[in-house]
């Protein structure tokens, strides 16, 4: 059986083994070993955990020598059976971490426990409840009677290989296949065994192996640059601190571990939670195009090499199984800029969780603009603090507006007074931030008579819609309109490196920051934007124009109109239009636009940040919370979880929404096939599963990176409107 490759294999050199395959590198087996071990020396020193040191350089090791099994080496090589028998015999499900663990021998037997957690379930769980599919160890036990055979098949052919490697790194063993069997044996009867709660070595094993998987021949030099404490002495220096900016004059050195901060746009929120944090930093917030702009600005302002920007990249499986999974974050970055939903790994126990639990444990957290979430997203975000919290985090939380019985809630999760240095500004303080005068609209008929007289007075000028098919659709009927006036339509459906460059052009070109003319009003503008411009993008426009939204949302987006904040723009009032609620109001719920709306001055009004939190708890009176304990990993103070196993992802796309898909455009199809991760997620565009899965019949979809889907659209459009489709009801 498999002789034709026995053959060849015994003419291999131990360097022609590959761990990788031509489209992935080209990378043998004993170079991968070499890049996981440097990797989880790394991190077994530098995570908030007590590792074995030399446990975890063996872990690294072994975890890959079952890909010289011949199964694994024809799939490396391409190479095809070459008649029906051999098709036949090599027909069985391999899985090469199984292999890999027939070199147990090689090791003291008090050592096989914690290699074995570090090996066994490091791409796939032990088992997978209530799935077919399942290729765990427990799974293939349960269901396949010479599973143990086929993965030592031909052993005296290949475990050569291992062997070889294994004494390149100072372990000299051989042993029988008996033994090996007897291993496998061994790890199946300790498996199932296995307690509930979570497993450190194999959050270890996994992180060492994708960082060495993505950077390969570069691992060492990238690992130089991990685990360092962010230098924030920007934030610190002296001319940060001005009356202009009112938390900048607040000592940040209690002592208390958390921080609660209530502050208007403008007041320095970013400096003031930045200058809270004594660790590495994992600053979340709400969207991912925010987050692009927050990681923009801390890469300018915090020297460290490894500021990370962490995107929402998913792959979803083809076909009918609906199942996401995420891609493994790398750790070890000194700033991490994320969304919470990436971090939601932690309560969900989905794949590559015990990584991020590790990433986390013992550093500071930043909680930007919570108020923004609700139903099963808020309830998301109050669970990811109490896990956070588990692992010894430090939690800073900062918002523009909360309502009182959120601020309520998250004050007694944290643990009260004793533990959180709550931060609000005074009423006197606050009216200095009133900058907005109010008009109500009944309906969209009064917009270009508002927009012909803003640009006659060469205003700048923001018109902000709830979803994106609108503001493509009266993006068009604008550019008709006013045909002169330079304009920019921004939203969530651009590559990743075209949005980059929108928000480039947005702060500099229309925000007036660097082009002389409209820095000096002599050039009217017009941006038309969905909500991703509301939170941390450093925009100030004179005039907006929005429909209605949930107030809280409609505060963040005022805080884009009149936000320069010096002495001359203080009590200078700039107008906002707020379109009345009406038909379709999806994906928001008409009786809190009804209530948001009517909360608002009208005539010219202005209003008054000190009214804003009595306003917010008119229309957020009791907290919006959704159940979600049936799909929480820790309940009652314990796991529900069993050791090395996870969850699937398919509650992140069923209850929570998140953008979890991708496409790429017709025209980047060929590139993307041929290109490295880096180049790929450029080209990608996140969209949400529930809008794509309506058209996944039409499109293709690739089974390589994060599956996009291959959508064609005149390029020239693309570059006007972004991706268009027909939306459904969610707004990204």
């Amino acid at each position: 059986m498999l002789s034709v490759i026995q053959s060849e294999q015994q003419m291999q050199s131990v360097n022609d083994i590959l761990a990788k395959s031509v489209n992935y590198g080209n990378l043998s087996l004993l170079d991968h070993t070499g890049q996981v071990k440097d990797a989880i020396e790394c991190f077994a020193c530098n995570f908030d955990f007590e590792f074995n040191l030399n446990l975890a350089q063996k872990g690294a090791i072994l975890h890959d020598l079952g890909k010289a099994h011949p199964h694994f080496q024809r799939r490396m090589q391409n190479i095809n059976a070459t008649s029906l028998d051999e098709e036949r015999e090599s027909n069985f499900i391999h899985r090469h971490e199984l292999s890999s663990l027939a070199f147990l021998p090689a090791f003291p037997k008090n050592e096989w426990d914690s290699l074995i957690d570090m090996v066994v379930a490091h791409h796939k769980p032990i088992v997978t409840p209530n799935d077919s599919n399942g290729r765990g160890i427990l799974d293939l036990d349960n269901r396949f009677r010479n599973w143990i055979d086929n993965h030592l098949i031909d052993w005296e052919a290949w475990s050569h290989y291992g062997f070889q490697i294994l004494k390149q790194h100072g372990i000299d063993a051989e042993f029988l296949k008996d033994e090996a069997k007897k291993a496998l044996e061994y790890a199946v009867d300790y498996c199932e065994t296995k307690p509930l709660g979570w497993s450190p070595w194999r959050g270890l094993l996994m992180s060492a192996d994708h960082f060495a998987s993505a950077f390969m021949f570069e691992t060492k030099i990238h690992l130089q640059h991990l685990f360092e404490t962010p230098n924030l002495n920007y934030y610190f220096d002296s001319s940060r601190q001005s009356s202009i900016y009112p938390l900048s004059q607040i000592s940040v050195t209690d002592q208390r571990p958390h921080t609660l901060l209530v502050a208007p746009t403008g007041a320095g929120k970013t400096d003031f939670l930045l200058k809270r944090c004594k660790g590495r930093i994992f600053y979340t917030l709400p969207f991912q195009a925010s987050i692009n702009a927050m990681w923009e600005r801390m890469k300018k302002t915090i020297p460290n090499k490894d500021i990370r920007l962490q995107h929402a990249t998913s792959k979803i499986i083809v076909g009918d199984n609906l199942e996401e999974k995420l891609l493994q974050p790398l750790v070890g970055s000194s700033v991490k800029v994320l969304t919470p939903h990436q971090m939601a790994a932690i309560i969900f126990g989905t794949p590559g969780f015990e990584s991020v639990m590790l990433d986390l444990k013992g550093c500071d957290i930043i909680l930007d603009e919570i108020h923004t979430y609700s139903d099963f997203s808020q309830s998301m975000v109050l669970e990811i603090v109490k896990m956070l919290l588990l692992q010894d985090c430090r939690i800073h939380i900062g918002t523009a507006t909360m309502p009182s019985v959120l601020y309520h809630e998250l004050l007694r999760i944290l643990g009260g007074e004793e533990k959180v240095y709550q931060v609000k500004l005074a009423d006197e303080i606050l009216d200095s931030f009133n900058r907005h005068k109010i008009f109500k609209l009944k309906d969209e008929s009064e917009v270009n008579k508002i927009l012909l007289d803003s640009f006659a007075n060469n205003e700048k000028v923001l018109v902000i819609y709830n979803t994106i098919n609108k503001a493509q659709k009266v993006f068009e009927k604008l550019r008709e309109a006013f045909p002169e006036i330079p304009m920019l339509l921004i939203h969530s459906r651009y590559k990743r490196a075209d949005r980059v460059e929108l928000e480039t052009r947005l702060k500099t070109e229309f925000n007036g920051d660097g082009s002389k003319e409209f820095h000096e009003g002599l050039k009217p503008c017009l941006v038309v934007s969905t909500q991703v411009v509301e939170v941390s993008l450093d925009i100030s426009f004179d005039r907006m124009i929005t429909q209605c939204a949930p107030l809280d949302g409609l505060i963040q987006r005022f805080g884009r109109v009149n936000r320069k904040r010096s002495p001359e723009t203080i009590s200078k009032y700039k107008p906002i239009h707020v379109i009345a609620p009406s038909g379709n109001v999806l994906p928001y719920k008409m009786d809190v636009l009804k209530a948001s709306f009517e909360q608002l001055p009208d005539h010219g009004g202005v209003l008054e940040e000190r009214s804003l939190q009595s306003k917010i708890d008119k229309v957020y009176p009791d907290l919006n919370k959704k159940e979600i304990d049936i799909h929480l990993i820790f309940k009652d103070n314990r796991f529900k979880l069993t050791e090395l196993t996870n969850r699937k992802s398919a509650v992140l796309v069923d209850a929570l929404e998140i953008e979890s898909a991708s496409c790429i455009l017709s025209e980047d199809r060929d590139k993307y096939l041929l290109a490295n991760w880096k180049d790929r997620i450029q080209m990608e565009i996140p969209i949400n599963w529930k809008t794509i899965s309506r058209y996944r019949t039409q499109f293709e979809q690739l089974s390589i990176g994060s599956n996009p889907f291959v959508v064609p659209q005149n390029p020239e459009e693309y570059k006007i409107y972004g991706l268009q489709l027909v939306e459904h009801d969610k707004f990204l």
